[in-house]
């Protein structure tokens, strides 16, 4: 079993910053990548950015330039790191453990809500 705990969110001004958390705990052997993913009221969740256990790191395009997925190791955490912010990111935002051989895992999620 893994567990995640997500943080961070909250309201910011279009133009601002979060930055949000992701603490894994558990079986975090299993977890061969960490990702975040939102999901806006009517939408689909939707992927957002990605980062192996190698490091590489994939984005949405909408993202790109503008978020940074980050990890610790040490502190078995992921970060997302959000500038330039706008309207069309609030959502709720949940972190996610790529498992392989067992049933991903999925975080509670945490409010951004940037108003337009």
């Amino acid at each position: 079993q893994v567990q995640l705990v997500e943080s961070g969110g909250g309201l910011v001004q279009a133009g601002g910053s979060l930055r949000l958390s992701c603490a894994a705990s558990g079986n975090i052997f299993s977890i061969n990548a960490m990702a975040w993913y939102r999901q806006a009221p009517g939408n689909q969740r939707e992927l957002v950015a990605r980062i192996t256990n190698g490091g590489s790191t994939n984005y949405a395009d909408s993202v790109k330039g503008r978020f940074t997925i980050s990890r610790d190791n040490a502190k078995n955490t992921v970060y997302l790191q959000m500038n330039s912010l706008k309207p069309e990111a609030t959502a709720v935002y949940y972190c996610m453990a790529d498992r392989p051989y067992s049933r991903d895992a999925w975080g509670q999620g945490t409010q951004v809500t940037v108003p337009s």
